[in-house]
C-alpha cells in the first residue's frame, strides 16, 4: 500500500518549488539527461488542490 503524504506550503513556496523545479529540468536537458520524473512532479504541483487552513499562532 502507498503511503500519502501532505505538505502545506505558502503561495510563496508554491511559486519557488515549482521554480526549481523547471530549472532542474532545464539543467537535466542541457545534460541530455531525461527529464520524465521531473515533468511529472511539475504536473502533480501544478495541478494540487489549494486548500486554505487557518493557523492559530500561540
Amino acid at each position: 500500500m502507498k503511503t500519502k503524504y501532505h505538505i502545506y506550503l505558502t503561495a510563496e513556496e508554491h511559486r519557488v518549488v515549482i521554480n526549481s523545479l523547471i530549472e532542474l529540468g532545464n539543467d537535466l536537458i542541457s545534460r541530455g539527461k531525461y527529464t520524465d520524473i521531473v515533468d511529472e512532479l511539475i504536473i502533480k504541483f501544478t495541478k494540487a488542490k489549494v486548500k486554505k487552513i487557518r493557523i492559530k499562532e500561540v
